[in-house]
């Protein structure tokens, strides 16, 4: 039976979540089959008797999971076969670099590109994004907490050093063969592709390598919808 997600979706195609990206590519190193189902912000609520409040949404048989990490879990649990996590060893480390990821390059994405989400956002979840988000800015409108953008652009190529040392010396972040890792940063990286209007990384950024590899894995599922360039 195919598996169901519920990927969060903009206008042209666009797709909005970082974590449906990670649980769409976690989907795929397993081998399973499974749908997209484009929703908007508005519509999650309406989704599997409003019992969730965000994507991903995994429908599987009559079982439904949210959270991409819970269904990582439930993933490996259930199919047995391409484990996302060999160990529990490699389940932490892949936790820590989860949680760094978040704080030193989504949060920075996040102030660089929080417009352009809502400019990308279809038109009637657009009222619905300006207000929950700016209720996390302190008063900032959206235009007043990106203002100055540019000048943080050196701030978040410096914060992806880490990264950059890490694949000098091997192909992914899992070593030899992609894992869970890769999908975490992958889709982070899909997640402002899809959305910006600022190019974050300069062309000769060492990461492009790796970024195509990752977009071209698995039949190409990081081209499967439209996204901008990263470098300008």
């Amino acid at each position: 039976m195919t598996i169901r997600l519920y990927d969060l979706a903009a206008t042209e195609g666009r797709r909005l979540s970082p974590f449906c990206w990670r649980s769409k590519y976690a989907l795929a190193h397993k081998g399973l089959a499974f749908e997209t189902e484009p929703v908007g912000f508005t519509d999650i609520p309406k989704l599997c008797g409003g019992q969730y409040k965000t994507v991903p949404i995994i429908e599987d048989g009559g079982k439904t999971v949210c959270d991409s990490w819970a269904i990582a879990d439930y993933l490996d649990a259930t199919y047995g076969d391409k484990p996302l996590f060999t160990s529990p060893q490699e389940k932490a480390g892949v936790r820590f670099f989860d949680t760094w990821f978040s704080l030193e390059i989504m949060t920075r994405m996040f102030r660089m590109f929080v417009l352009d989400i809502h400019d990308r956002a279809r038109p009637e979840d657009q009222p619905y994004f300006r207000e929950s988000r700016e209720k996390m800015m302190r008063g900032a409108t959206m235009e007043q907490f990106v203002a100055g953008r540019e000048e943080k652009l050196p701030e978040l190529r410096h914060a992806l050093r880490p990264l950059r040392m890490t694949l000098a010396g091997q192909k992914w972040l899992g070593g030899e063969v992609p894992n869970y890792a890769d999908y975490i940063a992958l889709g982070g990286f899909l997640w402002a592709a899809s959305v910006l209007t600022l190019p974050p990384l300069e062309k000769d950024d060492a990461l492009h390598d790796w970024l195509k590899r990752g977009f071209d894995l698995y039949g190409g599922l990081g081209h499967s919808s439209k996204t901008e360039a990263l470098a300008a």
